[in-house]
């Protein structure tokens, strides 16, 4: 296959990435993710079609060389036939995230996003300045029930021991996922859950003997709450807990968090980064790769597919970010954010999302003909907390004596 050199730069970062795969798979990930950048589509045709004239191939050759990525390994030709495990690349897939990023903290999202009536996927995502990039998945067929208690605990497992000590996780969720089983299963991790909780229930604060309702905590716009305590007066359900809360003006509801953290060493709005998510599943489908309209009908395959999704993403966000990161100012997000609304950072606004930019400068430098920009995260600082991102959690948290 004839080489363009940025291509070329591409394929060896990704090959160098993934050591566990296969040259034709890590090769296949890097044509698609790189694909996918230049015709801002997941279009099988349209990726294809793109990398077909710039490699000298015809667009059949490149096109089943595209589809053997997320083939099954008897659908493939040849007698060295494999097919892409997504689970063995997610663990170097976090390393390559974690790679030169600034500082130890990093917030997680755990959402369900679904494509009409054919599939539903479970997503964890790494939310990262007003976005997110997945780092591990299920892809479930819509139509066919299925529980997705195993398919979490599954997904969080993947995780266990991959980061080194000293981390500082918050595992995000809006409430339709809260569940005592998850709360436990994302402390096991030794990561800390920062899970929305309905707003029917009771909290018995720690030294206290009588509950309240959680309304009482929160009971009007413009209240916040945090008390170690037990939440949930059911036998089964109750679970000793620290409460946030907040409600912002103008919003209809509270936010009411629970987490494993200290009083002190938590904020509720944390809870607002869990938004961004949002702008994820937004990118892969009508704001960037356009998977709405895949005619892809097999669940598994789909998951392989996801893997070019997620490399492409990270690969707009990281340089889109770091660009970002050179004018960064403190970040705001103290009431609600409402999916899809602007991001304001203290008292400017991103007026272009990182994906966008990352997606200008990529483009502009293969248009000029030099080295395709490949940068580190560089996250913002939790909002609320004093400090730089670096130092100030793990100190509040050592100096108190909490649960950091």
């Amino acid at each position: 296959m004839s080489q363009h050199p940025e291509l070329s730069q591409w394929i060896n970062t990704v090959t160098m990435r993934f050591p566990s795969l296969s040259k034709p798979q890590a090769v296949g990930l890097a044509l698609w993710s790189f694909g996918m950048i230049v015709a801002r589509s997941c279009s099988l045709t349209a990726v294809a079609d793109l990398l077909a004239p710039l490699l000298g191939q015809s667009f059949n050759t490149m096109r089943e060389k595209l589809r053997d990525t997320y083939r099954e390994a008897d659908a493939k030709a040849g007698k060295q036939r494999a097919e892409l495990d997504v689970s063995v690349c997610w663990g170097p897939w976090l390393a390559w995230i974690l790679d030169g990023w600034e500082g130890r903290q990093l917030a997680i999202a755990l959402d369900a996003t679904s494509l009409g009536d054919r599939f539903v996927v479970l997503v964890i995502s790494l939310v990262y300045r007003g976005c997110a990039v997945p780092v591990a998945w299920k892809v479930l067929k819509a139509e066919i029930e299925h529980p997705w208690k195993p398919e979490w605990l599954a997904l969080l497992g993947q995780f266990r021991g991959l980061l080194p000590p000293g981390w500082q996780v918050i595992v995000l969720a809006d409430r339709g996922l809260y569940a005592k089983w998850l709360y436990r299963a994302i402390v096991d991790l030794g990561w800390h859950p920062f899970l929305r909780i309905n707003s029917q229930g009771s909290f018995r604060a720690k030294g206290r003997h009588r509950w309240q309702p959680f309304s009482v905590c929160v009971p009007c716009q413009g209240a916040r709450y945090q008390s170690r305590g037990t939440a949930f007066t059911g036998k089964k359900t109750r679970l000793d807990c620290t409460l946030l809360g907040c409600w912002g003006e103008g919003h209809q509801d509270p936010w009411l968090v629970v987490t494993d953290l200290a009083p002190e060493c938590a904020d509720a709005c944390w809870y607002g980064l869990r938004a961004w998510i949002e702008q994820g599943f937004k990118h892969s489908k009508r704001s960037g790769w356009q998977w709405q309209h895949t005619r892809m009908e097999d669940a598994a395959r789909a998951e392989r597919l996801w893997m070019a999704i997620a490399i492409a993403t990270w690969w707009l966000l990281s340089v889109g970010g770091k660009a970002e990161a050179q004018t960064d100012t403190p970040l705001d997000i103290t009431e609600p954010v409402e999916p899809g609304a602007a991001r304001q950072r203290g008292q400017h606004w991103r007026l272009v999302g990182i994906f966008q930019h990352g997606w200008s400068l990529i483009i502009a430098a293969l248009l000029n003909h030099q080295l395709l920009p490949v940068k580190p995260g560089q996250p913002e600082a939790w909002p609320g907390m004093p400090g730089g991102i670096n130092d100030a959690f793990p100190a509040i948290c050592a100096a108190l004596g909490g649960e950091g």
